[in-house]
């Protein structure tokens, strides 16, 4: 089967090119080369997928430097795997690897490689539907290569391993059989569910490096609307790898979905502002029932980063009596809610906007967004300078106090502002005065 029309209508002109100019260097020095992987079936799939992964059937280096060269791009060279990355000027990147295959000395191990062919370079990979490739070099171009039904998978909407070892030699692609087939509405075949099971009863994951267990949970949780995922996680007993007493109730699935209300509502309202880390915020609702401190081990034990860590544990301490208090029918000053929630990340403080009962706090939650973040006042510690009062601690006190008043209205303009000023040192000079 060949798809270089399909390659042609999918990808944009000059992602086109690009490959055929790959080919064309391929030719000249003799190397069989081929994008593969998740590219290919994307483009199988209609789905629009720009990333660009190249095999080549001898030493990817050697080949990288001469394309990063001609493409005047720059290269990132990993002897260890045979791999390079090429990123060339408008920041584009290529991947290129040696065909390999790998082997595992022990179940569930980090494989040593050796460089192989293209089909044991396929047959290494997670499942049917990843191990397909397409030729590029010139003669080929647009050859689809598919060793192991790949296709048929596809048409059946089917998440099927390579063989009976897959999940013993790397558990974590148990989590990534539920990632793709979440993603795409597929379905784990029934022998690979329960080869799945099989390695779930053998604690394959307590064999695994954990940081890689923590990088497919963040992966899972990266996905659009994460619910159904992690529910099929619940299923398949998963989640007690994670912590012995997580599970998924029946509260935290309408947590996930009021999750996806708001960063939903935060990413269309808030073009210009930070970007979320959205999972942050839906790993803080899978542990919403644990205790801060079986929270911290997670933390620890699957090697969050600090900032993670802060952001997830803050979450446990503040968001439950924080939601309470934004949820009063009395009112409360801006400067109240702007104190409350500032100190916090943005992360938390949509957690606690979806985690609330009411209206009321989440209308605070979003005037703090609107008005209240990102408030500035016209002086400066310049201007407190200016008054002959000294530099210290004290000029942060001043202008936290004048940026309150602001936020609350009693202060408007820089006028305003240093006429306030006046006022706090005048009252801190007769407080000091004998």
């Amino acid at each position: 089967m060949n798809v270089s029309n399909k390659l042609k209508s999918t990808l944009p002109a000059h992602m086109y090119d690009l490959l055929i100019f790959i080919g064309q260097a391929a030719d000249k020095k003799r190397y069989r080369v081929f994008c593969v992987g998740g590219s290919v079936r994307d483009l199988l799939l209609g789905i629009k997928n720009f990333d660009l992964d190249i095999v080549v059937e001898d030493n990817a280096i050697k080949f990288s430097r001469i394309l990063a060269n001609d493409l005047k791009g720059s290269l990132v060279v990993h002897k260890k795997f045979g791999t390079a990355t090429i990123v060339i000027p408008n920041r584009f990147k290529i991947d290129v690897a040696t065909a390999r295959t790998e082997c595992y000395k022990y179940p569930a191990s980090l494989p040593t490689v050796k460089f192989a062919s293209i089909k044991e370079d396929l047959h290494r990979r997670d499942f049917t539907i990843n191990a397909m490739a397409i030729s590029i070099n010139k003669n080929t171009f647009g050859e689809l290569i598919d060793f192991f039904n790949g296709q048929r998978d596809l048409k059946a909407k089917e998440i099927r391993v390579l063989h009976n070892l897959s999940f013993v030699e790397d558990p974590t692609r148990i989590f990534r059989a539920v990632r793709f087939e979440q993603r795409f509405g597929f379905k784990i075949e029934p022998r690979t569910e329960g080869l799945i099971k099989t390695a779930v009863s053998l604690d394959m994951f307590g064999r695994t490096q954990k940081q890689r267990i923590r990088d497919e949970i963040i992966l899972i949780l990266s996905e659009d609307a994460p619910v159904s995922a992690v529910m099929r996680l619940n299923q398949l007993h998963e989640l007690r790898f994670i912590h012995p007493r997580l599970k998924l109730h029946k509260h935290a699935t309408s947590l996930f979905k009021a999750i996806d209300e708001a960063c939903a509502w935060y990413k269309l309202s808030f073009l210009n502002k930070r970007p979320i880390d959205a999972w942050v915020i839906y790993f803080m609702a899978l542990v919403n029932a644990l205790t801060k401190n079986e929270i911290k081990s997670i933390c620890e034990k699957f090697v969050f980063t600090k900032g993670d860590e802060k952001r997830i544990i803050s979450c446990r301490e503040k968001a439950k009596s924080l939601a309470t208090q934004l949820d009063k029918k009395s009112q409360i000053l801006p400067s109240a809610i702007y104190k409350n929630l500032e100190p916090l990340s943005y992360e938390v403080i949509l957690f606690i906007m979806a985690a609330t009962k009411t209206g009321q706090a989440k209308k605070r939650i979003s005037l703090f967004f609107n008005k209240y973040n990102g408030k500035r006042l016209s002086i400066t510690g310049e201007d407190l300078k200016a008054t002959g009062l000294a530099p210290g601690p004290k000029y942060k006190n001043i202008l936290d106090k004048i940026l309150y008043a602001k936020l609350d209205g009693k202060v408007r303009n820089k006028q305003e502002e240093l006429t306030m000023v006046k006022k706090i040192i005048t009252g801190r000079l007769k407080q000091e005065s004998p």
